[in-house]
């Protein structure tokens, strides 16, 4: 465990993140990303979420970002967005045993199984959320729109690399991710990018920071995104 600890001084229970996403977006390849970056820093832990298996789990521990005791998996059996959003008790007691067997931790990070882009947690069961989406999924995805593309506490455009592979303008999806979401932040990441891998650590930390100075107030991104229809300019839902 690191020896100097910016957070863990309070008495207060981790942090926590949630990661939601459409399958294969990155989501724990950018897991194992923020514990690489950050096991110097804070104590971390890891609740995962599949369906019917322990895959994302079993991939955290091989990749050894963090002891294999402080990653653990919720096999969920159901509709992964159930299990972040509708009933959280599998994921919220996951937490709490994960915090009472190895705590005190600052941060555990929950990724949500594989959804689409209506996921979103309950702030009842994380701090704050982010939503991640990659080059890969094409670069109209954020038109298409979702709570989690428009309200979630961060944007991860990820998997920047494979753009000029795939023909998709990351600037344009930035540009466009910014248009929707207002002030709230919008990354663009890569792995391979130490530049963009700090500005997700330094997110991460300052939204740590933040919740234990009592100055994040954990928020509802909500099941429906404002939104405009292409031909109806008048026909707008919030």
């Amino acid at each position: 465990m690191p020896e100097t600890r910016e957070f863990t001084d309070l008495p207060q229970r981790a942090v926590r993140i949630g990661v939601a996403g459409p399958v294969g977006t990155g989501k724990s390849s950018l897991i194992a990303t923020v514990c690489r970056s950050l096991a110097d820093r804070l104590r971390l832990g890891v609740i995962t979420n599949d369906i019917y298996t322990d895959e994302d789990a079993r991939f955290l521990r091989a990749a050894g970002v963090l002891a294999p005791e402080l990653i653990r998996a919720v096999e969920t059996g159901a509709c992964p967005h159930t299990a972040i959003r509708d009933d959280i008790t599998a994921n919220d007691l996951a937490v709490g045993d994960l915090e009472a067997d190895h705590g005190p931790l600052d941060l555990v990070l929950v990724e949500s199984g594989g959804d689409n882009l209506t996921a979103t947690f309950s702030p009842a069961l994380v701090d704050a959320q982010l939503f991640v989406l990659d080059v890969a999924g094409g670069g109209d995805v954020v038109r298409k729109g979702g709570p989690g593309i428009s309200r979630a506490d961060l944007l991860v455009i990820n998997k920047t690399d494979l753009a000029v592979h795939v023909g998709v303008d990351v600037d344009r999806m930035v540009r466009e991710g910014r248009e929707v979401r207002g002030e709230r932040p919008v990354i663009a990441l890569s792995r391979n990018d130490p530049a963009s891998v700090d500005a997700l650590s330094a997110w991460v930390l300052g939204l740590v920071d933040a919740q234990r100075a009592g100055r994040h107030t954990p928020h509802d991104p909500g099941p429906m995104a404002p939104h405009t229809h292409a031909d109806d300019h008048d026909h707008r839902h919030s």
